[in-house]
């Protein structure tokens, strides 16, 4: 069965939810929204490529800070409305150049950062 992004769910903005995780360590990294060229880009081009809402344009993750996610595997979710995308991150993928942006746990009513900032070396 090919795949057909028009089966697809996006919410009203054309947009659907991608949760990007590290493959070799199964790490939740980040998530980020994709339009529908979005999707087709990522899978035609193997970087994963989001929408960013903020500056309407299309944003390849690592294209200025070199922490590129290369593609593995796209995955959809039972009700279509949500994507996995399997990855080989390079370097940080939180722009707080944090391994992964959940990087803040709330423990007993508490948030605590769990997570420093990777240094440079």
């Amino acid at each position: 069965m090919s795949f057909n992004p028009e089966t697809l769910k996006f919410d009203a903005n054309g947009l659907i939810p991608a949760i990007a995780q590290e493959e070799a360590t199964g790490e939740v990294l980040m998530m980020a929204w994709m339009n529908a060229d979005a999707v087709a880009r990522t899978l035609d081009s193997g970087r994963v490529t989001y929408w960013s809402r903020s500056r309407q344009s299309f944003w390849v993750k690592g294209e200025s800070s070199g922490h590129v996610q290369e593609l593995v595997e796209m995955r959809v979710d039972c009700d279509r409305d949500c994507l996995l995308v399997l990855v080989r991150q390079k370097g940080p993928a939180c722009h707080t150049n944090r391994r992964s942006c959940f990087y803040t746990a709330i423990r007993d009513g508490e948030e605590t950062e769990i997570m420093a900032p990777l240094t440079e070396s």
